[in-house]
């Protein structure tokens, strides 16, 4: 059985940073999203992502940017994945998987089947589908719990992940019941919107450890 993919998203310090590293978390996601509260400059992002062992893949999370400045911010930011959480279209994913060396997510948000379905329309344009609750608030980091239910007897057309309400507490019953072999936490490992727990962010990525270790 593959290694858990973990997932730590939103980070906006070196601490945070360094935490998600020494607990093992396989990937760290940046926002560039200005309505967020774990939003950063291009420039911060890109001291961050300097900061980023090459162990560890940097994904950029942008929802709904144009062209020129989504151009930019890769110039800039050089992350390894780009992770689309808005209303993009499958012709955008194509253009930007087919024009660079970057690996393409498309999150999704999912309040029934039908969202699913609706999902596989990225099966030929996204390296991998992200599957959150439903938009709140905000397009995702919410804290909302997806319904794992929806997952069950699901084909999955391609690579997946699982975000939306998972912490310390419940990741390892996620892995369990949907059999995720990526998970992806945010507001979960939070004391205040935006300001992650070095100590919830290792948490979380040992009990997705030892999850994926009992299934194995």
């Amino acid at each position: 059985m593959a290694d858990q993919l973990i997932k730590i998203c939103g980070l906006k310090t070196k601490e945070a940073v360094d935490a998600a590293v020494e607990g093992g978390a396989t990937h760290i996601g940046l926002v560039h999203f200005p309505k967020s509260p774990r939003h950063l400059s291009i420039e911060e992002a890109a001291k961050l992502r300097a900061h980023v062992p090459d162990s560890v893949q940097v994904v950029l999370l942008t929802v709904d940017m144009e062209p020129k400045p989504t151009a930019e911010a890769l110039q800039e930011i050089q992350p390894d994945v780009l992770q689309l959480h808005g209303k993009e279209k499958p012709d955008w994913l194509r253009l930007i998987r087919e024009n660079s060396e970057l690996e393409v997510w498309k999150a999704i948000g999912v309040k029934d089947r039908a969202s699913l379905e609706r999902a596989e329309k990225y099966r030929d344009c996204a390296h991998r589908l992200l599957y959150d609750a439903a938009s709140g608030a905000l397009p995702g980091g919410n804290g909302l719990a997806l319904d794992w239910r929806l997952l069950l007897h699901h084909k999955h057309v391609l690579p997946w992940g699982l975000a939306g309400g998972l912490n310390p507490q419940n990741v390892a019953d996620a892995i369990r019941y949907t059999g995720a072999p990526m998970v992806d936490a945010s507001s979960g490992l939070e004391i205040r919107p935006g300001v992650k727990s070095p100590a919830l962010i290792k948490a979380f990525c040992r009990a997705a450890q030892e999850a994926r270790a009992r299934a194995a």
